[in-house]
């Protein structure tokens, strides 16, 4: 099997009238899995959101420390015991554990099931039950093929079909179903997060009667992203940092208007500048044969890393994605690296461009630099893993 990548990502909506939401989700990366997890707590509000947090991060701190499952739950059980009232657990949870081996974990307690998509398809997961502590846990192992999307939610997810809709057939085959759809039409797990999130809230026609949480990993074969930017310091070195781009498998991205020329001219092929739409935003991008994208330079690069940066954020709007649909470089060249990627190959020229910089100006210290070391950094934040070539 190929080496594969993890996506997480999650969108929540409050109880109207809360500025805190009653679930809580968290992510945890370790050397040999990721870890999504999600916890609803019982009413809504700041307890609520406290619960949630508690347990979630019980969760948390002891499954990145190998604890197994029956040790994080007799943790819970005395930490949270059952409410005196109605003997209701002060907060439910679901755990979904992507190993790198391409093994899948999913434990759940008192949530709504999970779902899995395969092939475009929704499939019932092997769940087997068994109580630990006096509480009903299911869980099952299942090996990933690359493409599943698996989505975890509190149960908010299925009380909105009573709103002010009234949708009394929306149920858990109902969101699965969305989930199938929207499965179909994204390509991230924000995006699917997003999506099923959205109808949820048309739903409740926006009054939400109770916190609505949807989490949702997705796996996908290794995808490497190549890009290269800026001419090298040494006239000498065109040749060599070409070929070494070229060299490599996966996307290719040739940003800057003077690193467009070089690659155009080391190949033997024409640089042609795109016409049509213009962006007045965004500068034009152009095609060289064997080149996936041409972008401008400093630019291009920094509005992408801007996208990138509120793709990172906890609740990305609509919005987001309305804009990201613009066809210019800056949009085109996030979503290869928040689609199409799981490694990005940075080769970069260390020569200034004296346009955005006194020409005496060391290289560490450039715009270029400052703009890569931003790019470096989301894309870490991202779990990308990241190579960087100097020239």
């Amino acid at each position: 099997m190929k080496p594969i990548a993890i996506d997480m990502a999650y969108k929540s909506l409050n109880h109207y009238g809360e500025e805190l939401c009653g679930d809580k989700v968290e992510i945890v990366d370790k050397e040999d899995s990721r870890i999504l997890i999600l916890a609803d707590g019982m009413g809504s509000g700041i307890r609520a959101n406290i619960l949630a947090t508690l347990t979630s991060k019980i969760i948390a701190t002891m499954m990145y420390n190998d604890m197994s499952i029956d040790e994080v739950v007799a943790t819970i059980a005395k930490t949270l015991p059952l409410s005196s009232v109605n003997g209701v657990a002060y907060s439910t949870f679901s755990i979904i554990q992507v190993y790198y081996t391409g093994e899948i974990y999913v434990v759940e307690y008192d949530n709504p099931e999970c779902i899995l998509v395969r092939q475009g398809k929704v499939k019932a997961l092997p769940f087997s039950y068994r109580k630990i502590e006096g509480k009903k846990i299911r869980e099952c192992r299942f090996q990933t093929l690359p493409g599943d999307a698996l989505a975890i939610m509190s149960d908010g997810c299925l009380y909105c079909g009573t709103g002010d809709i009234m949708n009394y057939r929306w149920d858990w085959n109902a969101l699965a179903g969305c989930c199938e759809s929207s499965a179909a039409k994204t390509r991230t797990a924000a995006q699917l997060a997003e999506q099923m999130n959205r109808a949820c809230a048309d739903l409740y026609g926006g009054v939400c009667s109770d916190d609505t949480t949807i989490a949702v990993a997705r796996i996908t074969e290794e995808q490497i992203v190549n890009i290269l930017t800026g001419p090298p310091l040494e006239k000498k070195d065109d040749a060599r940092m070409v070929q070494d781009f070229m060299k490599q498998e996966g996307i290719k991205i040739v940003s800057g208007g003077i690193t467009s020329q070089i690659v155009a001219r080391e190949l033997g092929r024409r640089l042609i500048t795109s016409v049509g739409v213009l962006d007045p935003e965004i500068p034009p991008t152009a095609k060289i044969e064997g080149i996936d994208l041409v972008t401008e330079g400093v630019l291009t690069l920094n509005k992408t890393i801007e996208l990138l940066e509120r793709y990172q954020q906890d609740d990305v709007s609509e919005e987001f994605f309305d804009e990201l649909s613009r066809d210019n470089g800056a949009t085109r060249l996030a979503c290869y690296l928040m689609e199409n990627c799981t490694t990005v190959n940075l080769f970069i020229g260390k020569a200034i461009n004296k346009d955005y910089t006194t020409k005496e100006l060391p290289f560490e210290i450039s715009v270029r630099q400052n703009v890569i070391k931003r790019l470096q950094a989301v894309l870490a934040a991202m779990h990308r893993s990241v190579h960087v070539y100097y020239y």
